[in-house]
């Protein structure tokens, strides 16, 4: 059976009650507006959550929500287009957004973020905490893909591989091809995981962590295989039919 959309789909009040009456898994993609490379678009976190959330509705008859298209992006944040939300703002709308879905009723809600940044995935998973708090009838579940997408370091790209490098562009060729440039830049990420703040220019003059010579839709189209097979199972894991 096939998923349904609400941002931009056929959904209407009325409908969206009937099929929250069946229980359906909701997923709320989130996103983040940030700078990846010469080559990729700013948008390209939300580009994937959304057309990852889309496609696992397909296979799981479960209903997508409009995107949180902002997140935390403190390691990107000096170039050029990045919005960086703080911390604590990401945390307190999330759980506004997740508590007023329990209210309205959803029972099942997996957030599917495109961005795996530490600390935003940290926020998200404050607020999902807080919203089950609040609404006890509400489970949720808090992952990124990139979860599953960096599995396959070491295996389709090299080890080292990393923000908008050969995985990430290769995904995107095969997602949204029309929205990747033609530059395949070559990045490495120094400085201290350890110290607060983006590196300096110097430490990083490109946003991009690894070799996008390689990338290609072929290899993009297997990573996204990947995800959506571990997303899947998953989620049928955490929550039996």
């Amino acid at each position: 059976m096939a998923g349904d959309r609400v941002d931009g789909g056929a959904i209407d009040s009325r409908s969206f009650e009937g099929r929250l009456a069946t229980n359906p898994v909701v997923i709320l993609p989130v996103g983040a507006l940030e700078a990846h490379g010469p080559h990729l678009p700013l948008a390209a976190d939300e580009i994937q959550a959304v057309a990852t959330a889309t496609a696992l509705a397909e296979r799981i008859h479960g209903l997508v929500l409009p995107p949180i298209a902002y997140g935390s992006c403190p390691g990107a944040r000096d170039f050029p287009g990045t919005v960086s939300v703080p911390l604590h703002v990401l945390a307190e709308y999330a759980r506004c957004v997740l508590e007023e879905l329990g209210r309205a009723g959803v029972r099942r809600l997996l957030v599917l973020s495109g961005h795996a940044e530490r600390g935003h995935m940290a926020a998200l998973r404050e607020a999902a905490d807080r919203a089950m708090q609040a609404r006890p009838a509400l489970t949720v579940v808090v992952l990124s893909d990139y979860d599953f997408v960096y599995e396959l370091r070491g295996r389709e790209a090299p080890a080292t591989d990393g923000h908008a490098g050969q995985l990430e562009t290769s995904r995107l060729l095969h997602l949204a091809a029309d929205r990747v440039g033609t530059a395949r830049p070559v990045g490495v990420r120094g400085g201290s995981a350890f110290r607060p703040g983006p590196p300096s220019p110097a430490e990083w003059p490109e946003s991009v962590q690894g070799d996008t010579r390689a990338a290609s839709s072929e290899l993009g189209a297997r990573v996204q295989a990947h995800v959506l097979d571990r997303l899947e199972a998953t989620v049928r894991e955490l929550w039996p039919a």
